[in-house]
């Protein structure tokens, strides 16, 4: 009976429909308070954060007073929520209106405070910065104001101390992808064209995004592959299974990309950095691929290709060294003596055998200096065409295997030089 009479009592002559004051002059003060519950999603793409916040409200009610005396010493009563005035709070980066439980009451003491506790489901708009993903911190903020009243009829206050609501994770579910920093509050004013001023209260929610499971399943594999990229180098370039080697890798990362893209946040802002990474990396395997390819050319189609120039050798061999950080250089310049000294004694050892069995043309040796084959000699030599036919093929073989001494030295030197060309690359 105490509660009924009390409830009959309070909301007999109440209008809603006015603010609860008894002068116009006096303005209302609301206190809000948030609690961060959990993180629910980030919507990176279309730059939503949907979280759930524990909510309370705190103001005077001027026509909501009694003597606790007269209702057998009752101080507080739930009331509905629909029979009485409530500010009109809302958030500003509203962007829908969520799933959220509606709670029919509000509680008020006898002194005409009236308590506003509901839980809310937020989904507000937010700026996001994934430049920085899976790395990312991102700062969201909840501004709550009157959408009607100026701040001489309602005004905003912080219910707990800013310090408490800072590092206040009581109630927050740690357990998602969203790890709860802090929790920011800051009270201002704003106008809209030179009228009347508003009062609002920021929140801002400060919360780091959980790299474990992103590092597993995105950079770990790259980096894989990538390093067996680099350890294909050590196949033998005439083995035949480098190029088919590096093309299966090639095949695989982009596979790799393909699965990625689904889970890398799509965004007009700016590109993540691991984007850039992962065609940082494409990249390398194409130039790992183009380079593996020039070099079995070189080494299976040496015959084909020309001798190289002599500033080409001092250029890679004597100046690149120096900037390839390899210190070695006396290596190089005795392979290329010796490559030298074996060329000029493979000719005079063949220009030996070509004078012991007399000239390749018997008239040239009459001619020049008087100091020729004996007549016998040059009329064997010369009723006898299988020998000239011997001696041309015997000069022949003579010039194709100094051009291919030589070149199998430059080959070799130019594989050494593109090995490290290659690690320097990755």
């Amino acid at each position: 009976p105490a509660l009924r009479r009390l409830s009959h009592s309070l909301l007999a002559h109440y209008q809603k429909a006015t603010r609860p004051v008894r002068d116009w002059r006096t303005t209302t003060d609301v206190a809000i308070d948030l609690m961060v519950y959990a993180i629910l999603s980030v919507d990176e793409k279309n730059q939503v954060l949907t979280t759930y916040v524990w909510y309370r409200q705190h103001w005077t009610d001027e026509f909501l007073r009694w003597d606790p005396a007269r209702f057998d010493n009752l101080t507080q009563i739930s009331l509905p929520v629909e029979s009485i005035w409530v500010p009109d709070i809302l958030i500003n980066e509203f962007v829908d209106v969520g799933k959220s439980p509606h709670v029919p009451y509000v509680y008020v003491s006898h002194h005409g405070e009236v308590q506003n506790l509901k839980p809310i489901q937020v989904m507000t708009a937010c700026s996001l910065d994934i430049y920085n993903f899976p790395f990312d911190v991102q700062n969201c903020s909840l501004t709550f104001t009157s959408w009607l009243h100026h701040i001489r009829d309602v005004n905003l206050s912080l219910w707990r101390q800013p310090e408490l609501v800072k590092f206040d994770r009581s109630v927050f579910m740690n357990q998602g992808e969203w790890e709860l920093l802090y929790v920011l509050s800051r009270f201002q004013e704003f106008s809209v064209k030179s009228s009347d001023s508003y009062a609002e209260m920021k929140f801002y929610v400060v919360i780091r995004r959980r790299p474990l499971f992103y590092t597993v399943s995105l950079l770990l594999p790259s980096i894989f592959l990538m390093v067996m990229d680099i350890v294909g180098f050590y196949l033998p370039p005439n083995s035949g299974e480098r190029v088919s080697f590096k093309i299966t890798l090639l095949l695989g990362y982009s596979v790799f990309l393909i699965i990625v893209s689904d889970t890398l946040p799509a965004t007009a802002v700016g590109t993540p950095l691991i984007g850039v990474y992962f065609v940082v990396c494409m990249a390398l395997l194409v130039i790992s691929l183009t380079e593996t390819i020039l070099i079995v050319r070189l080494v299976h189609k040496q015959d084909l290709q020309p001798h190289v120039p002599g500033w080409v050798k001092r250029l890679l061999l004597e100046r690149a060294t120096v900037l390839l950080c390899i210190w070695d250089r006396d290596k190089f310049s005795q392979s290329r003596t010796q490559s030298s000294d074996i060329s000029r004694q493979a000719e005079n050892d063949s220009t030996a055998k070509l004078n012991q069995y007399g000239c390749e043309d018997p008239r040239e040796c009459e001619t020049v200096g008087g100091a020729g084959p004996t007549p016998a000699s040059a009329v064997r030599a010369e009723g006898s065409p299988l020998l000239h036919g011997v001696l041309r093929e015997i000069t022949a073989i003579r010039q194709f295997l100094e051009k291919r001494e030589e070149f199998r030295d430059v080959a070799r030197e130019w594989l050494q030089v593109g090995y490290v060309l290659d690690v320097l690359l990755f």
